[in-house]
Parts: structure tokens; sequence; C-alpha cells
């Protein structure tokens, strides 16, 4: 059986830490996994992805269109822009945090009548694919984790209890000190469980 997650966001978020994660997860636990990842590509805020396959027929690291069973997005506009990975009822993992472009910052202030894209907009478009759409506040939990840049680790956790993802929470509790600074490891823990909890 093969799994296929693609995660998207903005640079700057920590997307490449949770493919990491992953990556060692399986890596440990014997599991056959191929990654595809932008970075290096993209800036700080600049569009980034990742591609994560997991199973014993995977071969190539790039999930074909139409056939990612999760879709992991750290930023909502980012989540809309990849949804064409997703297969139709695949689970979509969303933050409900928008990164507005400095393009269109400059646009509302020239005209204030236009507004941005809401995440209720963006919510209705990802529908088309797919009503398992898992919304969360991602920013609130990591705050009350007690670091609030492990927003990314939040939706790890929310993503480890869905169905056929193929890495056990205890496993992944397991890995994340291995992977994050010794002065993050403890805020990181709590936030991947307060994830899993959502």
């Amino acid at each position: 059986m093969t799994y296929n997650l693609m995660t998207c966001g903005v640079g700057g978020q920590g997307l490449m830490l949770v493919s990491n994660v992953i990556g060692i997860a399986c890596a440990e636990f014997g599991l056959n996994i191929r990654t595809a990842e932008t970075h290096g590509l993209a800036q700080r805020s600049g569009s980034i992805y990742t591609h994560i396959r997991v199973g014993e027929g995977v071969y190539s690291p790039l999930i074909p269109y139409g056939e990612a069973d999760a879709l992991l997005g750290m930023e909502a506009i980012e989540t809309l822009r990849y949804i064409e990975f997703l297969k139709p009822k695949g689970v979509i993992i969303m933050n409900n945090y928008r990164w507005q472009p400095v393009q269109s910052t400059d646009e509302r202030v020239k005209n204030p009548e236009n507004s941005y894209l809401t995440i209720d907009t963006i919510v209705a478009q990802l529908t088309k694919v797919s009503s398992n759409i898992h919304i969360v506040d991602a920013s609130e939990i990591a705050t009350r984790a007690g670091n609030p840049l492990t927003s990314n680790l939040v939706l790890l956790g929310a993503l480890a209890k869905t169905e056929g993802f193929p890495i056990k929470l205890s496993q992944l509790q397991e890995i994340v000190p291995k992977v994050v600074p010794k002065k993050a490891i403890d805020a990181n823990l709590k936030a991947l469980l307060m994830g899993y909890e959502t």
C-alpha cells in the first residue's frame, strides 16, 4: 500500500522540519520513503512544498496529480494552490493562517473595496475536491504549547490521527527530540500532542 502526502506553506513556517521528522521516522521504523522538496528554491515567505511517498511500491518521489491521500497546508492560500494533487475525498489538514502577499496589500490600500481571499472563500473552493477538511488554529495551539513557532508540529499531530497515516504518534514522539534543538524539545512535543488531540 502507498501513502502519498503533499505538504505546502510559505518559507519560514517549518515545513522542512515536518518533512525531516516524517522521513527520519520512516527510516527508523523500516518504511520505504521517497521525498521531493523545494527548499533552497523558496525564500522566506515564498511558496514551498514537499512530496512525501511511503510504501513498498514507491520508486518516484513525485506524487501524480489527483493521487495524494492527504494535503497538509500550513498556509491557507498555498493549500488551495496545491489542491490539484489531492485525490477526491482526500484528507485536508489546513492551518487557518493566511500570508497576505505584499502586492495584495498595496492593491487593497489603493482600492479598499477590493477584499482579499477569506478562509471561507478558500474552503468553498477546497470542498469541490474534498469535504474531508480539518481547519486547525495551529498558531493559537502552538502559543499554548509554549512556543508560537511550533505550529508545524501542531499540524503534524493533527495529521497523525487521520486514517491511513503510516506513522504512529509514539514513533513521532521518539523522533522529534532527534530533529529539533534541545531547548525546543518540550514545546515541540507538547505541540505535537496538542495537535493530535484537536
